[in-house]
């Protein structure tokens, strides 16, 4: 079978975002998905679909030019789900794990794709009840699409850092930043990317796994960037769902910049630093471990230095092209994360403070509900 890349000549960017389903009063998630979908108008059931568990939806966006167009777009179809969810006595939580609700609650999809997995996977399918952000930026080949994905590899770990945002799992403190990025690494084909040549060596690697029966279709590859042969993009996966809009614009700002900036390199023909497999998947442990308070191995100088030192130096790197791209202004809402942490240390500053895991789920409630009313005002 051949993959052909339907490339794009612009830096295009698409937002895909995973949300809990919440109980409005209880914060407990609730299998709900049918009932939501029930009440969300007919022309976004193409944009607002369920996903593996029935306690969360995926909301995606249109193929958009800049990041604008991407906080239009998502607010837009969001406005809609979150009156519909209002209708149901639901909210939409902002995390990339619920805080307490135990993961054995929750109810499958029925799809016989999501059949064939839990058939599959088994328990490690079982504990899949977590939450993140994919963000796809158009390029123009597959060859380019997979020399992005090897030169991405160094960037995945301050990306995941800076969107850090799953410190709690069935009422415990786990003591990672993003413990969903280890749940989703319990998966065969997730994680880091295998270093690859070129686009036939990944389409040869893809339908061997095809007709030796190890996976079903390319969907079954959840590498934490990964080529995207029908939309002509780099998938960038590796990312938790951010507690805000505001983190999430900054951090689309950031990784379509980036692969402009990287694509770019490819087009002048710029000599690529070997990026080691092993340190980039030692530098992504401390990035889940830690979040922002990380130490990273360098690769230019192979010293360990802060992760807010090399989330800053990456901001300045990908400056220029963002403000090419219109997204200068989003890019440093990744400040904020910087200055005053990811989400997942103000998850746990909540829990700190209260003891109640409950009022984790409501502030990250509150804080949507302000950004709504901020909006709205604007404030």
């Amino acid at each position: 079978m051949s993959f052909e890349f339907n490339g794009s000549p612009r830096p295009t960017i698409g937002v895909e975002i995973e949300l809990g389903l919440v109980d409005q009063t209880t914060g407990a998630l609730s299998n709900s998905i049918h009932p939501l979908l029930a009440k969300v108008p007919e022309p976004l059931h193409a944009f607002v679909k369920p996903e593996f568990k029935q306690s969360y939806c995926e909301i995606i966006t249109d193929v958009c030019t800049d990041v604008v167009g991407i906080e239009r777009d998502l607010e837009g179809k969001l406005e809609q789900v979150e009156q519909a969810a209002d209708q149901c006595g639901l909210g939409l939580l902002w995390s990339a794990t619920h805080p307490f609700s135990l993961w054995s609650d929750q109810q499958l999809t029925r799809d016989p794709r999501y059949e064939w997995l839990m058939d599959t996977m088994q328990f490690v399918a079982e504990r899949l009840t977590v939450f993140g952000m994919h963000i796809h930026v158009g390029v123009d080949s597959g060859d380019k699409a997979i020399q992005m994905c090897d030169r991405l590899l160094r960037h995945l770990p301050t990306m995941l850092a800076l969107s850090a945002n799953s410190p709690h799992w069935c009422a415990r403190d786990t003591g990672l930043e993003s413990y969903r990025s280890k749940v989703m690494e319990s998966l065969p084909t997730a994680g880091m990317p295998f270093p690859l040549r070129n686009w036939s060596e990944y389409v040869w690697m893809i339908n061997h796994l095809i007709s030796t029966g190890f996976i079903h279709s390319i969907r079954e590859i959840w590498w934490d960037v990964r080529p995207h042969a029908k939309f002509g993009t780099v998938e960038i996966r590796v990312m938790d769902q951010p507690m805000s809009m505001r983190h999430l614009l900054g951090l689309a700002a950031l990784t379509q910049a980036l692969v402009a900036g990287i694509s770019d390199d490819i087009d002048r023909g710029a000599y690529q630093f070997d990026s080691h497999p092993m340190i980039a998947k030692q530098n992504k442990w401390h990035a889940a471990r830690y979040g922002m308070n990380a130490s990273f191995v360098d690769f230019d100088t192979m010293l360990a230095i802060p992760a807010r030192q090399m989330a800053r130096r990456l901001i300045d790197q990908v400056t220029p092209f963002a403000d090419r791209l219109g997204c200068l202004e989003q890019l440093h809402y990744l400040d904020e994360i910087i200055d005053e942490g990811s989400g997942a240390e103000r998850q746990r500053r909540v829990f700190e403070e209260t003891g109640q895991m409950t009022d984790v789920v409501h502030y990250l409630l509150a804080e949507r509900a302000k950004e709504q009313k901020a909006r709205v005002t604007g404030a």
